[in-house]
């Protein structure tokens, strides 16, 4: 009898964690990232964030949307920050300053999502990946620059599925946001083109 009442509790349990791990979710990332400390370059750049890029809501799966628009914005403006003296924030080129030097346009590519149910694994994962267009201020291109970033929860019980998907989420954008510092200086092109402009106020 009492073997019984225990597999009888043991179903109620999987059948609730099922539950937790399904049903739909609507995310939406309204995480404040700190300004970044470092030294910045002596360049004047504009960032263009058209609508799509700051209203993006990512559909990785049917029943699952992630709204990421504004929080990327203020990611990317953060690091942005971080890289160049000067940067200037648009919605179109035609509002860009006159002394502007570089132009970067990002785009994102896709948002993808593990969650425990796919993989049996007790974490949630979110894969951003962005694509950066550099160009100079006359339109033309330097670099079509590829930024993947990967974020995942510690473990899979953060109170919601909600929750969870948030969290991976959030660590993606910072992770975003540490590539860019990292590496935008070491992309061949952006030196190459760092150093053309060293020539050209010889």
């Amino acid at each position: 009898m009492q073997l019984a009442r225990i597999k009888i509790a043991l179903i109620l349990i999987a059948a609730i964690l099922v539950t937790a791990c399904g049903g739909s979710a609507q995310v939406i990332i309204v995480q404040q990232f700190p300004e970044v400390v470092s030294e910045p370059r002596d360049i004047r750049a504009a960032i263009v964030f058209d609508e799509t890029f700051s209203t993006y809501v990512a559909k990785p799966a049917k029943d699952i949307t992630i709204d990421i628009g504004s929080a990327q914005v203020a990611l990317l403006t953060n690091a942005f920050r971080g890289l160049f003296q000067q940067v200037q924030t648009v919605t179109s080129r035609d509002q860009l300053n006159p002394d502007t030097e570089l132009v970067i346009i990002p785009s994102v590519l896709q948002v993808q999502l593990s969650t425990p149910s796919d993989y049996y694994l007790n974490v949630y994962e979110v894969w951003i990946k962005y694509n950066l267009d550099l160009e100079t201020a006359e339109g033309e291109p330097i670099d079509s620059w590829f930024m993947p970033a990967y974020g995942k929860t510690p473990g899979s019980m953060l109170g919601s599925r909600s929750n969870a998907i948030e969290e991976a989420t959030i660590v993606a954008l910072r992770d975003a946001g540490a590539k860019l510092l990292l590496d935008f200086y070491r992309i061949p092109s952006v030196y190459g083109w760092m150093d053309q402009q060293k020539k050209l106020e010889q």
